[in-house]
């Protein structure tokens, strides 16, 4: 037989169930039916009603069927053959605590769970933890089990809940990273073609300069050129106003 995966919560001894009578084992054990829980909020029967040795057997199938509501029945099948291992009934000791802490202990350092932080192995050992101390103390009071099976179911709700935003917040973080990594080949697309933009206008901006240097030079080259003669000119038209001069003085000269 292979046992199932060890766990902090004390369990029976496994039984085996053979589904074709012909071909069940005789060591096999028949697994004990037990009444259904009673939903009608009535009182639990007391000792004094009902006959003396059947009371404490349905106090006794009571508290298995409130275990096993609590904490199911382990199930596998081996060599077409299904074994069941239900929660053990038997009353815990003080030792029995103490044989629970320090199994914790080792099993935490066995499987090196993480000490802080978000750890699954540590959250696991745990959560059998507290399901192993729920069933000592059904054992001793049923109404207090119950009790502590609704705080157990309310924080894995809000366990789930943290993981159920911690996944969607992971999503959407995801989402948002794809949108800026497209935004950003957007962007460096964009800024490929304003470089390239600025480039083009750079090489006009040199072509136009070299035009407006060319035509400077060749201004600069004709205003030397009409420099030079308007003082030509001036220079013979004061020459021809000298002769002229002297002419008229010469022949006013004579005169006199």
């Amino acid at each position: 037989m292979i046992p199932p995966n060890s766990s902090l919560v004390r369990y029976d001894n496994p039984v085996l169930v053979s589904r074709n009578n012909d071909k069940k084992s005789p060591k096999s054990t028949q697994l004990k039916t037990t009444p259904q829980i009673p939903t009608n909020g009535g009182p639990v029967p007391s000792a004094g009603s009902g006959l003396k040795g059947q009371v404490p057997d349905s106090k006794q199938q009571q508290t298995e069927e409130i275990l096993n509501t609590i904490l199911p029945p382990k199930e596998w099948q081996e060599n077409n053959q299904l074994w069941i291992q239900q929660v053990s009934s038997t009353p815990a000791t003080r030792l029995d605590v103490v044989n629970l802490q320090e199994q914790l202990d080792t099993k935490l350092q066995q499987r090196q769970a993480r000490e802080t932080g978000i750890c699954p192995v540590r959250r696991e050992l745990y959560s059998q933890c507290f399901d192993e101390l729920i069933r000592q103390v059904t054992i001793n009071c049923s109404e207090r089990g119950l009790l502590l099976l609704r705080v157990r179911d309310e924080i894995n709700m809000t366990i789930k809940a943290y993981q159920t935003l911690y996944e969607s917040s992971v999503a959407f973080g995801m989402r948002k990273a794809l949108m800026a990594e497209q935004g950003k080949s957007d962007m460096e697309k964009r800024i490929e073609e304003l470089e390239q933009e600025k480039r083009d206008l750079e090489r006009q901006v040199n072509e136009l300069k070299a035009k407006c240097e060319a035509i400077e030079k060749r201004e600069a080259e004709r205003r030397q050129v009409e420099e030079k003669k308007h003082s030509e000119e001036i220079q013979f038209l004061k020459r021809t106003n000298q002769q002229l001069k002297q002419q008229l003085e010469g022949i006013i000269s004579p005169k006199k």
